[in-house]
């Protein structure tokens, strides 16, 4: 396999300097995953100063093992101090803390079990009506145009629309929830600016603010909502602070649309890709849901997430990594090993070996998989069955922001 020519490589150390910011990189990760996966499927990516796994196996396996875990070693904030100076993170730092995604059992499990009945499939498929009808709404407002970037005008408002509905929060609350978001994740990208810090904390405290605010009007009035689940949880004073209940919302709501609408925008570039009718992938349900999950491993919306060792582990022969370092799980690769996946670069619905790890494993596996599942498999058959002769404008661009992977428009003309 070739070498990108971005791309450094020192076989001895098994060290790699791969800038996320390289212009072909943010296109086309795939090349460089290729490369890896023939060349050293564990190595240390110099520019983020973590060990990498690239293999479906390393990837799935870790994901699964109790000595790795999303919680640092003595909390969250105990090591973000340790980094210096945050006080222009605060905000940022007080919601991330007391995320579910940022803590191991027991704590972990209490947040978890508070939510996960709402996302359980039996109860996730009750919304399937609502996701069609919204992708048709959606689509009317832009079909007699003939074009649309489909990012703002279709992948985005859907997901956003649903998670804020399963809140209890008013629909027309959307584009400023999706803007927070975007701000706040800005965060995990490589080596973020000031600026980007100071954005990500200012929207991180009207998140909070607007999430009290609405936690307030439930404590009068409770609903059938998650909020108002929360809320009960926090005035039982045992199963949620209020610093949880507020982390807790902005996690649902974040993680309910963002990696959607990325995936979304991607499925439908790989599905236009491929020439010819796109509803012959969308034919029967068993058709649609094979379609979204090859779309799920042929260009995911997240290619790192990292874990923390919590005793000294040997990641590979040779490899040992002490505890408390982190280890970086690359998505994106594992879902493209050739040792894992025939002629992985060929998108194949139908394939046998269909096994990606986009919504992680183990305990922390996504709780919202079921969720983002029915909302791409309604949103594409509706969106391919209104237009058919549905064709790219322009070639889509990725955005700049390693580790989420998404477009930043999809120009589309009918």
């Amino acid at each position: 396999m070739d070498k990108p020519a971005y791309l450094e490589f020192d076989p001895d150390s098994r060290s790699v300097r791969l800038d996320p910011h390289e212009a072909s990189f943010v296109q086309d990760p795939y090349p460089a995953y290729a490369f890896l996966h023939a060349s050293c499927p564990v190595f240390f990516w110099e520019n983020f100063g973590l060990w990498c796994l690239a293999g479906y196996d390393e990837v799935n396996r870790t994901f699964r093992d109790r000595r790795f875990g999303r919680e640092r070693p003595g909390g969250y904030m105990a090591n973000v101090l340790a980094t210096g100076d945050r006080s222009h993170l605060a905000d940022f730092d007080r919601a991330e803390a007391g995320s579910m995604l940022e803590l191991e059992p027991p704590v972990h499990t209490r947040l978890r079990t508070l939510v996960n009945r709402a996302f359980v499939s039996r109860q996730v498929e009750r919304l399937r009506p609502r996701a069609e009808r919204l992708a048709h709404e959606l689509i009317d407002r832009f079909e007699r145009d003939g074009e649309a970037d489909l990012i703002p005008d279709f992948a985005t408002p859907l997901p956003a629309t649903i998670i804020a509905e399963m809140m209890g929060l008013p629909a027309e609350t959307g584009p400023q929830l999706v803007a927070w978001s975007n701000d706040m994740v800005r965060m995990y990208m490589h080596a973020p600016t000031r600026e980007i810090a100071e954005q990500a904390n200012a929207s991180a405290r009207a998140f909070s603010a607007f999430i009290r605010h609405h936690a307030e009007e439930r404590r009068r009035t409770p609903g059938d909502d998650l909020l108002s689940v929360l809320t009960a949880a926090h005035e039982s004073g045992e199963k949620l602070s209020e610093d949880e209940l507020v982390s807790s919302a902005i996690l649902l709501l974040n993680a309910g649309h963002e990696a959607t609408v990325h995936q979304t925008g991607n499925a439908i570039r790989a599905i236009l890709w491929q020439g010819g009718d796109p509803r012959r992938f969308f034919s029967t349900p068993e058709a649609t849901a094979a379609t979204v999950e090859e779309c799920l491993r042929f260009d995911a919306p997240l290619h790192m997430f990292t874990r923390y060792a919590y005793e000294d582990v040997e990641i590979a022969p040779g490899i040992q990594l002490r505890s408390g370092e982190q280890v970086a799980l690359l998505l994106g690769a594992a879902n493209n090993d050739p040792a894992a996946f025939e002629l992985p670069r060929e998108f194949n619905p139908s394939r046998a070996d269909q096994k990606n790890v986009s919504f992680g494993a183990g305990i922390h596996f996504c709780i919202g998989a079921p969720l983002a599942r029915l909302e791409m498999q309604a949103a594409l058959k509706v969106l391919f069955e209104r237009l058919p002769a549905i064709r790219l404008a322009e070639e889509p661009r990725y955005r700049d922001i390693y580790h989420f992977h998404g477009l930043e428009r999809l120009v589309c003309r009918w």
